[in-house]
């Protein structure tokens, strides 16, 4: 099953803020360990309360936040950020 990514603004600019080789961690992280799973709900875990539509990956300090959506095939990166802050 092929997933493909989208990336919100609030994830792209976040990113873009980074130095590159944390970039590229992240982004080598999206695409071959999440996006290349046939289920990508297997590397994560879904949120709770109000966010419980989402799935959080872990990456160092980082959180990555994401919605699967089954019926498209496709991966919304929604946030990315530093662990203290990327759920407020």
């Amino acid at each position: 099953m092929a997933w493909t990514l989208e990336y919100a603004r609030s994830a792209r600019k976040f990113v873009e803020k980074l130095d590159p080789q944390t970039r590229h961690r992240i982004r080598d992280f999206i695409e071959n360990r999440i996006a290349a799973l046939d289920n990508p709900r297997e590397a994560g875990k879904s949120l709770k309360g109000p966010l419980a539509t989402f799935w959080r990956y872990r990456l160092g300090d980082y959180r990555i936040i994401c919605d699967v959506q089954d019926n498209r095939l496709v991966i919304l990166v929604v946030t990315i950020g530093h662990r203290g802050d990327v759920y407020r």
